[in-house]
């Protein structure tokens, strides 16, 4: 039990109330305080690699609809469907087998970013024991009650359009050609980033990762690009106010012919279904079929409010304008308290980094299991003490030198931290 809940439930008792009508209250009171979804679903397939997921029924506590999310992703797969279509059988599965068991509601929430992480290198790490070349984005949202968890790796994006006007985007495009960040990450770690050279030495095109020529530095799969071209997620979460919103998630057919702004404009004040595909007619129209093109509307609807998100008035005033405008990166932390400044939205959670030693913490019960166990951090295999690896070990992020504080890793997937770190395996065991 979180030390808050305790707080709370102490609070509570001299308050005289029989159980029976303490649950009744408690049922009513979620009931009043939980959103409504609506969601649609629009594409054009000119390759035939955009896979999409909308699971609406998943629960924390199998059996208990009070613990019920929904989960909304977009994978675009390159260099065939393999690796969007292995994605979406298996990411969901390895996020929840990531997280502990008996978890409150906000402790759940508070272990997803953890989680994410984990479950996204997994997947990649299973897909490239098969041996196939293929590779895919993978924006992976997870909706609950108020709370939008988002996860995601290359270039599909996902959106959100609150009341007034006000886009944020969610999610960073891991695209060499614009994130220079990760420019470097991939050239520290052993890559080459350049243009492709045609006849006479002219360089063509954006920039792309060698070898491999992918435009990308974080996907699921690309095992013949390189270990440098992580599947670690950016993951960030958010809590939106009691108006709700519209989230957008799409491939980059739609990115590359519409900006989030226009995005979203273009949709206002139509139902989910129709304002998905109201979207994918404007990068139609606006650049034509060059790519796939699929998007997923979310509304997030306060309970008391089946209406879609109504178009912000004409004359916007010069806060909400300005909030519009702002680029997302680079300014993430000022936006988000402009925003909970207007009771938009809070932010809870961001992190971008590739580094697992970052990414999955410290943990103080040095990551046994509930047999007694030690459990890999990634795959969740069952270790003995003696072959657990601490992913701290030899890290310049590691905030303790002591080896044996978790969590901890398999061998193979120590070696898969170290490849993608540009570190050639030592082969040797932490015991």
């Amino acid at each position: 039990m979180a030390s808050g809940e305790g707080r709370r439930h102490r609070h509570h008792d001299h308050d005289l109330v029989p159980l029976a009508a303490l649950l009744k209250r408690e049922m009513k009171s979620e009931r009043m305080g939980k959103p409504t979804l609506r969601y649609g679903h629009a594409a054009q397939s000119r390759k035939g690699e955009d896979y999409f997921l909308v699971k609406t029924d998943c629960q924390r506590v199998p059996g208990n609809s009070s613990s019920s999310f929904s989960v909304f992703a977009i994978f675009d797969g390159h260099n065939g469907n393999a690796a969007a279509i292995f994605t979406r059988e298996h990411l969901l599965n390895h996020v929840l087998g990531a997280l502990p068991r008996r978890l409150g509601r906000d402790e759940w929430l508070q272990a997803l970013p953890r989680a994410l992480v984990a479950g996204f290198v997994k997947t990649d790490k299973e897909f490239q024991s098969r041996g196939e070349t293929s590779g895919t984005t993978a924006t992976f949202v997870i909706v609950d009650r108020w709370t939008v968890t988002v996860a995601s790796v290359g270039d599909s994006r996902c959106i959100l359009d609150t009341q007034g006007g006000a886009v944020t985007t969610l999610t960073v495009d891991h695209r060499l050609e614009e994130n220079i960040e990760e420019r470097e990450r991939v050239t520290s770690s052993g890559g080459e980033v350049g243009r492709l050279s045609i006849v006479g030495g002219v360089e063509i095109g954006p920039l792309r990762c060698w070898p491999g020529g992918l435009c990308l530095s974080r996907s699921i799969g690309d095992m013949d690009v390189g270990e440098f071209i992580v599947p670690v997620p950016y993951v960030k979460q958010v809590k939106l106010s009691n108006a709700g919103g519209r989230l957008i998630i799409a491939s980059d057919g739609i990115w590359d012919a519409l900006s989030s702004e226009m995005a979203a404009k273009s949709s206002r004040g139509l139902p989910a279904e129709l304002a998905a595909t109201q979207v994918v007619k404007e990068a139609l129209r606006t650049r034509g079929l060059k790519d796939d093109t699929t998007c997923i509307v979310v509304d997030i609807i306060p309970p008391d409010n089946e209406l879609p998100p109504a178009p912000p008035p004409k004359k916007q005033n010069k806060l909400r304008d300005l909030l519009s405008r702002m680029s997302f990166r680079g300014s993430t932390n000022k936006l988000s308290k402009k925003l909970s400044a207007i009771n938009i939205v809070e932010e809870l959670f961001e992190e971008g980094s590739a580094m697992l030693a970052e990414r999955l913490g410290n943990d103080d019960n040095s990551g046994q299991s509930t047999s007694g166990l030690f459990v890999c951090a990634v795959c969740q295999v069952d270790l003995a003490p003696s072959e657990g690896i601490s992913v701290h070990a030899g890290s310049i992020f590691s905030t303790s030198s002591k080896p044996w504080q978790g969590p901890f890793l398999c061998f193979d997937c120590r070696d898969k931290k170290d490849a993608m770190e540009g570190k050639r395996p030592s082969g040797v065991k932490v015991s």
